[in-house]
């Protein structure tokens, strides 16, 4: 997860001409639910790689999808090897640009819109995120809630599961990220 996370950060620098403040995380969270009248899934990821370029207001965030953890350790197995592929496609990634000005030196809590590119799966998809961006003593709080419709990234479900797993699945994830300290 160290080495996906450099390299996350590297992209942030590489990408911007002037460099900012950078604020990351290793720890933060993304949880994902499937609803469907047979049966619910949820999954939590609490490894999730997440920075933002105050400068530029780059974001990005990166994930091990076989870092979710599930209740029930066969859907995990089913999730790994049979929908998400997670040994061919090992990493979920966001990257992508704050449309809002924010002053990142005042404190305060700001409704955002991050425009950029979503890959899983191996399939990159343009995505318009909407989330809540908290600034307080030092650290930013990332909140933001979306769907992914599975047919979006050719996560293909076998007819005879189909009616236990969501077409369209509930993602939320939170993020709170400090200042940027290279090791």
């Amino acid at each position: 997860m160290k080495h996906y996370f450099k390299l996350l950060v590297l992209a942030c620098l590489v990408s911007s001409r002037t460099f900012g403040q950078l604020y990351a995380t290793q720890a933060g969270e993304t949880n994902f639910f499937s609803e469907t009248p047979v049966e619910n899934i949820s999954a939590t990821n609490k490894t999730v790689g997440a920075i933002i370029n105050t400068s530029t207001n780059e974001v990005a965030v990166s994930m091990k999808m076989s870092a979710f953890d599930f209740p029930n350790k066969l859907m995990q197995e089913h999730f790994n090897e049979n929908y998400m592929e997670s040994s061919k496609f090992p990493m979920g990634v966001f990257k992508g640009k704050i449309v809002e000005n924010i002053d990142y030196t005042k404190n305060g809590t700001y409704d955002v819109t991050a425009k950029g590119q979503l890959t899983i799966h191996g399939i990159t998809q343009p995505r318009d995120l909407k989330g809540k961006l908290t600034i307080e003593n030092q650290k930013i709080s990332l909140v933001c809630n979306f769907d992914i419709k599975l047919t979006d990234h050719k996560i293909e479900v076998p007819k005879l599961v189909f009616a236990k797993i969501a077409e369209v699945i509930s993602v939320k994830s939170k993020y709170t990220l400090s200042p940027y300290v290279k090791k």
